[in-house]
């Protein structure tokens, strides 16, 4: 499987949203000061993800959030409201 996911800093409750093979691994390395880009804001906290079956799959999501700023402001906005849809 193929993870986008959704980080919120404990520090400062900034997010943060990227993509993995391995959640569990991925977020141990954000806090564990391995990512340089999220370093500074540690620990985090996997908040959201979505699995999907294919890289590409994954990966054109990511894009979709990395450029669409509605996009990503929606998915934070229904994080922080628990809602699912």
């Amino acid at each position: 499987m193929y993870y986008v996911y959704l980080l919120r800093s404990s520090e400062n409750g900034q997010y943060y949203f990227g993509y993995t093979t391995d959640l569990q691994k991925r977020l141990h390395s954000h806090n564990q000061a391995v990512n340089k880009a999220t370093k500074p804001y540690m620990p985090w906290e996997l908040v959201y993800y979505e699995a999907y079956q294919t890289s590409q799959a994954a990966r054109a999501r990511e894009k979709v959030l990395k450029n669409h700023g509605r996009t990503l402001a929606g998915l934070k906005l229904r994080v922080k409201t628990g809602r699912s849809t």
